[in-house]
């Protein structure tokens, strides 16, 4: 059995997503551009979202029903409830997917934000009307630059709880977030399992985490495999994708991720990286979001953001694109330095573009091939002797 699959416009996704639910309209999916030809989707499936294309091509991944809205009901359980929330994110992908099913779910409608670059002025001003219970959902680029705004900041602590994913949050920023009142929940996912699953580190009821055996970066890490009613029907028209991401053992059906992960002595699940970033300086692997994370906590560094540049002697270097803090003065050489006294020398950086801020995708995770590109364009070489 098949359905069809119509294209719709985003800012009529949210009214016509009931029936895409309830079966009794076609499944939808979100254009950008033209229309595309006349499609149909397994009976099933109700919504074709994009991936982000972060770190390779986007892929059409078909979600059904039963898949968002187990992922919607789990995730209000462990917020403790239904609420209004204020969506931030583009309804593209996932993740603002996401928040218009869990308001579906709650029977209350998403307040949007204008149309626009993401600013904290229209964020402060939605926030104060968002009825009680409130939620929002964030990534970490939102939440910098809310906590760099004094109204931004202050609106973060209305909220009941503050989801934010989709790519690393530096420890340092979690911290700092929480010290301005914010109730922020770090969330793990893909758009392959509805979006986030994983809460502070726990999965949602019904979701099931494993680390299967991989020759990682660190030791006792391995890919994480992820399982459950929430994940993805699979690829539209491409079965080989499906072949490579979805497997079954133990009787159940698993998404293999890309992402490298450990269990930590208290249960918890912590995400190391992407197999897909890795970079290979020298022969040596180097994980940017372990280097992301050094450099968010050195003095005066506001966003960081670790690529790999061609370079004739060591393959790949490494290279920073860095957002400073306001009125600071960053040196290359002193990041260099904290660097290597936390992750030894071959991870410190040997290149530094500064930025006033990271590209970034339609879905708000950093853009790693433009920062790439950018990066090879315009690099501050490290001078004199052995860059390592």
């Amino acid at each position: 059995m098949s359905r069809q699959l119509c294209d719709v416009l985003e800012a009529d996704l949210e009214r016509v997503l009931p029936a895409a639910l309830d079966g009794t309209g076609p499944a939808v999916t979100v254009r950008t551009g033209a229309a595309g030809p006349a499609r149909t989707v397994p009976d099933e499936v109700a919504v074709v979202v994009q991936t982000s294309g972060s770190t390779g091509e986007p892929r059409e991944v078909m979600l059904s029903a039963g898949a968002l809205l187990a992922a919607a009901h789990a995730s209000a359980e462990r917020l403790g409830g239904t609420g209004s929330w204020l969506l931030a994110l583009p309804v593209t992908h996932v993740a603002g997917l996401g928040v218009l099913v869990r308001s579906l779910v709650a029977g209350t409608t998403a307040l949007r934000l204008p149309a626009g670059p993401f600013r904290p002025a229209p964020f402060a001003a939605a926030a104060a009307t968002v009825p009680s219970p409130s939620y929002c959902s964030l990534v970490p680029t939102q939440l910098v630059r809310l906590l760099d705004d004094p109204a931004g900041s202050a609106a973060l602590s209305v909220f009941d709880a503050v989801l934010v994913g989709g790519a690393g949050v530096p420890q340092g920023l979690a911290a700092r977030a929480r010290a301005a009142g914010a109730r922020v929940v770090l969330t793990y996912g893909a758009t392959e399992t509805c979006g986030g699953v994983v809460y502070d580190g726990r999965p949602l009821t019904g979701v099931e985490v494993a680390i299967a055996s991989h020759q990682g970066l660190v030791p006792g890490a391995g890919l994480v495999h992820v399982s459950g009613p929430v994940l993805a029907h699979g690829y539209l028209g491409r079965d080989d994708l499906d072949a490579d991401a979805f497997t079954t053992y133990d009787a159940r059906r698993w998404f293999v991720t890309s992402d490298v992960g450990r269990t930590g002595p208290d249960g918890r699940l912590e995400v190391l990286g992407r197999t897909d970033d890795t970079l290979v300086t020298g022969g040596v692997k180097i994980a940017p979001a372990a280097v992301e994370q050094a450099l968010a906590a050195a003095p005066g560094v506001r966003e960081a953001l670790v690529v790999g540049i061609d370079d004739p002697h060591w393959g790949q270097a490494l290279a920073v694109l860095v957002v400073p803090a306001a009125g600071a003065d960053l040196r290359l050489e002193n990041l260099r330095a904290h660097v290597r006294t936390r992750l030894g020398r071959v991870a410190a950086p040997q290149h530094m573009v500064v930025v006033e801020a990271l590209p970034l995708l339609a879905s708000g995770k950093p853009d790693r091939r433009a920062a790439a590109v950018l990066a090879a364009q315009s690099r501050t070489e490290v001078t004199g002797g052995d860059s390592r």
